[in-house]
């Protein structure tokens, strides 16, 4: 079946200052990455404003009251050191989380096979009730509350290889029993959580530290003796993806040292798994990636494998 690619314009008008590494840009590398003639297969579909109630399922209304009230009329607004807004910012936003339902639904729907998510601001580090690490809300966890609370789905799992720690998505999905969370990510690093002894309230997170300058060798072998059985014993309806490609040699934020092969590989393993357990259906979602050229090439990398699944 075919890919879906959610892009929308909205997602340039979410301004960082300027040398910010969560930048316009990041959207617009991508976006001529997957506009050569590879790609034309891809099935473009634009990305829907959620509402309010979308986003209240993982976020309190007062917390979304805050982020609305902080976006200013005209410049740029600090949420913390790292997480910014500008008047487009909750339009972006609310396109991340809508874009996230949308491609679940229709992957759900059988309108397409699998789907990626090219969307800013990112998600994964947004917690409960506070915006932090570029992220305001948790699209990929809201995506599998969606799944699961709309559309009744009883196993969802959330594979992060990110190189941050996923610990938004983590105190979102920390109760959830019906989400099995498995991220992969540097350590030490920033945020500083993500350690393997955080199982969640129902063992239902695994956290795979890997060292800084480990390379894609490393990865792999985690990968296959921890994070393919659990995901075999886990047998998810739905498979969804926090897709950062921070990790790679080139990227400025942190020290692993994959290549862009090594998420050829990642990609082909979880679309194996996504036909051995659900009938190939898998959400991809934007997060990191800030060496721009290395993003671009990632990222095509990602959704060939996605289209070659």
């Amino acid at each position: 079946m075919s890919v879906a690619l959610y892009m929308h314009d909205d997602g340039l008008n979410h301004v960082t200052p300027e040398g910010h590494p969560e930048q316009v840009a990041r959207l617009r590398h991508i976006a001529r990455a997957l506009s050569v003639p590879a790609f034309d297969a891809l099935e473009r579909r634009t990305m829907p404003q959620c509402d309010d109630a979308d986003i209240g399922l993982c976020h309190p209304q007062t917390y979304v009251d805050r982020i609305k009230d902080a976006v200013p009329q005209t410049g740029l607004a600090r949420l913390d050191e790292d997480t910014w807004l500008s008047p487009g910012s909750m339009s972006a936003a609310r396109r991340a989380v809508g874009g996230a339902i949308a491609a679940v639904d229709a992957v759900l729907d059988g309108a397409v096979g699998k789907a990626f998510v090219a969307t800013r601001p990112p998600g994964h580090h947004a917690e409960t009730a506070k915006p932090m690490g570029f992220c305001l809300f948790g699209n990929v966890a809201i995506a599998a509350r969606h799944a699961m609370e709309r559309r009744g789905l009883a196993r969802v799992a959330i594979v992060d290889f990110d190189v941050h720690h996923g610990n938004g998505t983590q105190d979102l999905l920390w109760n959830e029993d019906r989400a099995l969370f498995i991220g992969s990510h540097q350590s030490p690093l920033w945020p500083g959580s993500g350690r393997a002894t955080e199982t969640g309230a129902h063992g239902n997170v695994m956290n795979i530290e890997l060292p800084p300058h480990s390379t894609g060798t490393e990865m792999r072998a985690a990968y296959e003796n921890r994070v393919f059985p659990a995901l075999d014993a886990f047998a998810p309806e739905l498979i969804l993806v926090s897709a950062g490609f921070d990790a790679h040699a080139d990227d400025p934020l942190a020290q692993l040292n994959w290549q862009t092969d090594d998420y050829v590989w990642l990609t082909e393993n979880l679309c194996a798994l996504a036909a051995r357990h659900c009938g190939g259906k898998l959400v991809s979602i934007l997060e990191g990636g800030y060496n721009l050229e290395a993003l671009a090439d990632a990222t095509a990398a990602h959704v060939g494998a996605l289209m070659a699944a």
